[in-house]
């Protein structure tokens, strides 16, 4: 973790998906600028896991359990964050999933898990003096997605169909809960990342030429980083981002501007 330092001293911010990924990424970039971090996860263990290395590094976290697609767990995750840590200023809707899953399992977690967290999370914050909330969406929330085939097979094309819808609904969220918090003091942005290295993209990476195909639809030569979307939801929770709210932000390499 990067040294610390104060952008977002005595701020408490809640990531889901903090396991691993984009999320754990985030939680060590934020904690390094002086947040204290719940760390969320459906996977209690490896949001310890996060905890442990923000400790190490001298930061301040804690843990918890999540499913973000019980609305009421969302609303409990953030009742206990307030509890245990003593605010909440920043929540980072980032917890999701491929599009492996079903229609209904992926519309859940990636689209109604955005939902309950910029629901309950605005509501609270617009009664608690502002706040800061980013979600997580995709370059496949601004655009249509091509696979190495031309097309994606039958057997994955219901989950891929999915996926790009909830995305597409992550936008639409962020502009409708900006307008409406955003005299109430809460700003509402999200993230739309290219082809990250993650856990969860390693699949489609271990085709070879698979890779290299999307390799070759970002401008910029190479796939993403972890650490290079949390640079950008870092700054998105900080007082730099003060005039910023109703945006999407791409973290794609150019791939977008194709």
């Amino acid at each position: 973790m990067a040294k610390l330092n104060t952008r977002l001293q005595n701020k408490v911010a809640m990531i889901t998906g903090a396991g691993g990924g984009i999320g754990r990424a985030s939680a060590l970039k934020m904690a390094s600028e002086g947040a204290t971090v719940m760390c969320a996860d459906i996977n209690t263990q490896a949001a310890e896991g996060t905890v442990a290395l923000i400790e190490e590094a001298g930061g301040r976290a804690d843990a918890i359990g999540l499913d973000v697609s019980d609305g009421d767990q969302v609303s409990d995750a953030i009742a206990e964050t307030v509890s245990k840590l003593g605010a909440l200023n920043i929540l980072f809707n980032n917890a999701g999933v491929g599009g492996d899953l079903d229609w209904d399992q992926t519309i859940a977690i990636n689209l109604s898990g955005v939902f309950y967290g910029l629901d309950h999370g605005a509501k609270y914050m617009a009664e608690h003096g502002g706040g800061v909330i980013i979600s997580t969406s995709s370059i496949a929330g601004l655009q249509g997605l091509v696979s190495p085939g031309g097309f994606f097979p039958a057997e994955a094309r219901e989950g891929k169909l999915a996926y790009i819808a909830a995305k597409h609904g992550v936008v639409g969220l962020t502009k409708q809960y900006a307008l409406d918090f955003g005299e109430l003091g809460v700003r509402v942005n999200a993230i739309a990342p290219g082809y990250i290295q993650t856990a969860m993209t390693a699949p489609v990476f271990e085709d070879r030429a698979a890779e290299d195909f999307l390799r070759g639809l970002t401008p910029i030569g190479r796939l993403g980083q972890p650490e290079e979307i949390a640079a950008v939801a870092s700054f998105l929770a900080s007082d730099e981002a003060s005039f910023v709210t109703g945006v999407t932000i791409p973290v794609d390499g150019g791939y977008s501007a194709r």
